[in-house]
């Protein structure tokens, strides 16, 4: 059913998939069970000739029920959600694991400034490395992105790696990934921030070991 979503190369991907994968299968069901009954229905309670409409009082027991009963359903539904869900949150959001790798993402219309540390580990000081809208990192290892904008509001999107975090300006924001498999892959703004929003696109490397010592190496050769 969702063989149409991006190809998942995170490390929590699957329990996201599986999150998403719920959520559709519930409410299709939900769908389609709605639907068959409204045809159901239109069958059933059809306009016949001879047959006069009936009028109905109504009745408080019988109505409380249509009521409650689907209440109690979306409840439970809801809940086993939040149940499921909030392990994987809390993973993906709530802590950052011990990386090695930091990256910052600025961003700004219309495009994601990269920066990234050079041989002293820090960010912000002169052997700093900016790229514009290229994101190379090490596969099989926690990549730590550091998020900020210089105007707007903008949302950093990586499909494949099933990450999405909204870039607020004034604050700064951390997140987190790490990518299972090599490659190039896209890295959109998933929110709406002005006229060239469409344009405002990316690319994410993922290098093997060696070819990310090679890379870093091309990058700083005095190291």
């Amino acid at each position: 059913m969702l063989s149409w979503l991006p190809e998942n190369i995170a490390s929590y991907g699957d329990k996201i998939d599986s999150l998403m994968y719920l959520v559709y299968y519930i409410t299709g069901t939900a769908f389609v069970v709605t639907e068959l009954a409204l045809i159901i229905f239109l069958i059933l309670y059809r306009r016949k000739p001879g047959r006069p409409a009936a009028y109905i009082t109504g009745n408080r027991a019988r109505q409380a029920l249509w009521t409650l009963v689907p209440l109690a359903v979306i409840l439970a539904i809801d809940l086993s959600l939040d149940f499921k869900g909030t392990p994987v949150w809390n993973e993906v959001k709530a802590a950052i694991p011990p990386s090695n790798v930091l990256v910052q993402v600025q961003a700004k219309q219309f495009n994601w400034e990269v920066h990234y540390p050079g041989p002293d580990g820090k960010l912000g000081t002169a052997d700093d490395l900016v790229m514009d809208n290229q994101l190379h990192v090490p596969v099989n290892q926690v990549v730590k992105v550091r998020l900020k904008s210089q105007d707007v509001i903008h949302s950093l999107f990586l499909p494949n790696l099933r990450f999405k975090q909204d870039v607020l300006p004034g604050r700064e924001i951390d997140g987190w990934f790490k990518a299972t498999k090599t490659g190039t892959y896209p890295m959109p703004c998933a929110e709406l921030c002005g006229f060239g929003h469409s344009g405002m696109y990316g690319q994410i490397t993922v290098h093997s070991a060696e070819d990310y010592q090679a890379w870093v190496r091309q990058q700083w050769p005095s190291s």
